[in-house]
């Protein structure tokens, strides 16, 4: 088992890197479809926490990124991530609760999934020509309410589907709230540490015993938190993240953007077919 986590891991990260998302899109289902074939009762919490805890170790080395090439915008990511915390100690809740079973987190994922298609099919179209954002420094300000609304948001959404909240934050910063994409882009990855460090602590809290859900893929748990696929997983995907970056710049950006819409399309079907 620990050899198939290192490859997945290993592949997860190089997805990651190559189309340049978070790695939440990728650990959340495949670590389902693990928990689903071992038998493990209860296993959308598993699965949301554990992908969660991946996708903190792959934020934290974005953040690092964005500090070392100084374009990391501090007081907005850390108010994005107070709002965020707030929205996926909310959408914890609805996680945990009896409303939210197997049924409504594959019916949110697929959801998710199918948006991103269809987004960066859309995107994919587009020539480089159409694609140009005004000047980064003349993005405005990005506010308390503003940071509010896309926090909740994205918080929320990420305690359901076990990912960053990154394609969903930076869209909305992006698209209505009129911020320039790679500041957008910065914003989100400090503002994702934040919340989905919080999230990952109160589901670590957690006494899965309590819900029928003692048993996990390995012995090394904590709270929802199977600490040993983390560790085989996450790290490998760091390795393999930088490997899909270094690819992402040798690959035009639309057939990138346009690979990753049928990747996510593909991914969104194969949930629904096991309902």
């Amino acid at each position: 088992m620990t050899i198939l986590f290192l490859i997945l891991g290993l592949i997860a990260g190089l997805i990651a890197g190559l189309f340049g998302v978070g790695g939440g899109i990728i650990f959340t289902p495949v670590l389902f479809f693990l928990f689903e074939q071992a038998g493990i009762p209860n296993s959308v919490p598993w699965a949301v926490a554990s992908g969660l805890m991946c996708t903190w170790i792959t934020s934290l080395a974005s953040v690092v990124r964005q500090y070392n090439q100084q374009h990391l915008f501090v007081k907005e990511g850390l108010l994005l991530g107070f709002f965020g915390a707030l929205g996926i100690s909310l959408g914890k809740w609805i996680l945990l609760s009896p409303y939210y079973s197997r049924t409504e987190f594959i019916i949110v994922f697929s959801s998710l999934l199918f948006y991103s298609a269809v987004l960066m099919f859309m995107r994919g179209r587009k020539t480089e020509t159409h694609t140009q954002e005004t000047p980064e420094g003349s993005s405005p300000l990005f506010s308390p309410k503003q940071a509010s609304i896309t926090g909740i948001i994205g918080g929320g959404i990420a305690s359901l589907a076990g990912v960053g909240g990154g394609g969903t934050m930076v869209p909305i910063m992006n698209l209505f709230f009129k911020q320039h994409f790679r500041k957008a882009v910065s914003i989100s990855h400090l503002g994702m540490l934040t919340m989905i460090t919080v999230g990952v602590l109160q589901l670590m809290a957690e006494q899965p015993e309590l819900n029928g859900s003692g048993q996990s893929l390995t012995q090394w748990t904590l709270g929802f938190v199977d600490l040993g696929a983390v560790n085989s997983m996450g790290w490998t995907a760091l390795i393999g993240a930088y490997g899909g970056a270094w690819l992402n710049h040798k690959v035009p950006r639309h057939y990138l953007q346009l690979g990753f819409g049928l990747l996510a399309l593909i991914m969104g079907t194969r949930l629904l077919l096991t309902l």
